[in-house]
């Protein structure tokens, strides 16, 4: 009988750490980042955002995106990133969470994706991991990962925000059920928040305990110009989009924005200009053809459903209508654009505190949506374009700059640690 010989694990990561460590000439930077995405494609839209300036900034730096979009995989890439795509939990408008595809209960989805992300983690051994907004991931998916993280003492631990959360009642309770500010004291080194103090101080605004606030770095709006830019062939889309100045609708993911679109589609029948709407991928099939089918009849309306470049479409536009989701704001303002915002109220006040600020400063205006109707649309459209104050005179946008600064100087601290062992 042959004896079988056992082969040594040629995947144990603590053997990639030791050979690490005794090499003379420091690693490259490592950078994790992840978005639970269950409702729209903020989160990861965001972080790929981050991702692009981060490996633009340092050739050596690269960048792994743990993401629950599936349509991350249409994303280009830039050079130095890639995306782990996580089974696909979705949250409804009243902030429940369920199975995204598939018919696997709840929790079974959630131990798969909480997986996952430790086995890929491992294996990566990132510098810097970058959590966006949900500090303990969806469902508690992230717990392991930190504990874990907690113990070896080796990884920076970084909660991502954007400026504004919800109201200041629904964010006190929310952080109180989640236990948010002992995670961030036990498991966060520090919180970036993705925003101008100036706007809107989440420090100030949610009692933030000062043990708390002296992790919180103010970085900066995000600006999103640097997404407008993309290398090869034009897309199929593009030459349907006006070759003269449009307005454009634009309503997130769309699962939401099934009153704006209609409401605009029936505004741009009045005003025949040339307009594009973009519906998101989550919009209801049934709406989308329905969107489909008017526009048909409408030779100055182009309807397109999901394209990644969102950004070119508010680059080029005249006028923008659009709900008032972090990254849709930081592109009109990026840009400079007039906008009309009719945030969403529901499940959060977000969108609508976030407009109302910014519509105070001048930058763009706001419909509530209550007060939703084509005939506000109409006026808005066929107003004269008039002067409003640039976002970026009076706002700071530097958040990508400062990121790769936080960035470099955390990577440093832990290339220290490893050098020590």
């Amino acid at each position: 009988m042959t004896t079988r010989q056992t082969l040594p694990c040629r995947l144990d990561a603590s053997l990639y750490l030791q050979s690490t460590a005794r090499n003379s000439h420091p690693r490259s930077t490592r950078v994790a980042l992840y978005s639970h995405d269950t409702m729209g494609l903020g989160h990861m839209r965001r972080n790929l955002l981050l991702a692009k300036s981060l490996t633009a900034a340092n050739d050596d730096t690269t960048v792994l995106m743990l993401a629950g979009a599936k349509e991350a995989s249409a994303f280009a890439m830039p050079r130095g990133v890639d995306c782990m795509t996580l089974p696909a939990i979705s949250k409804d408008l009243a902030g429940s969470y369920h199975s995204g595809h598939s018919r696997l209960p709840l929790q079974q989805l959630v131990m798969i994706r909480s997986a996952a992300i430790r086995a890929a983690l491992e294996s990566f051994q990132p510098d810097v991991l970058v959590v966006d907004k949900v500090p303990r991931g969806a469902e508690d998916e992230l717990m392991p990962t930190l504990e874990q993280i907690r113990r070896e003492g080796r990884v920076q631990t970084v909660l991502g925000l954007r400026e504004i959360l919800d109201d200041r009642p629904a964010t006190l309770a929310n952080w109180q059920a989640t236990q948010t500010l002992d995670v961030i004291r036990d498991y966060f080194d520090a919180v970036w928040v993705y925003g101008d103090r100036h706007v809107f101080d989440l420090i100030a605004e949610y009692d933030m305990p000062p043990d708390v606030a002296a992790k919180v770095h103010f970085v900066g709006y995000l600006d999103q110009r640097r997404r407008a830019d993309f290398n090869g062939p034009a897309p199929a889309w593009m030459s349907a989009v006006p070759a003269e100045p449009y307005v454009l609708c634009a309503v997130g993911g769309g699962q939401d924005g099934v009153s704006l679109a209609r409401a605009f589609v029936e505004a741009i029948s009045v005003t025949n200009r040339p307009a594009v709407l973009l519906t998101g991928p989550h919009m209801p099939a049934e709406v989308r053809d329905e969107l489909h089918e008017r526009a048909a009849r409408m030779p100055h309306l182009c309807v397109l459903e999901f394209v990644p470049e969102g950004d070119w479409l508010i680059s080029r536009a005249e006028r923008v209508i659009c709900m008032g989701g972090y990254n849709t704001m930081c592109s009109v303002m990026s840009f400079g654009k007039p906008a009309l915002v009719v945030p969403r109220t529901l499940p959060r006040q977000e969108q609508y505190i976030r407009a109302q600020r910014l519509a105070d400063l001048g930058v763009l205006n706001v419909l509530h949506p209550d007060s939703l109707h084509p005939s506000p649309l109409i006026d808005w459209i066929q107003s004269p374009l008039s002067s409003h104050v640039l976002a970026r005179d009076i706002i700071d946008f530097d958040g990508l700059n400062n990121v790769n600064e936080l960035v470099a100087t955390m990577s440093d601290s832990t290339n220290h640690i490893l050098e020590r062992r």
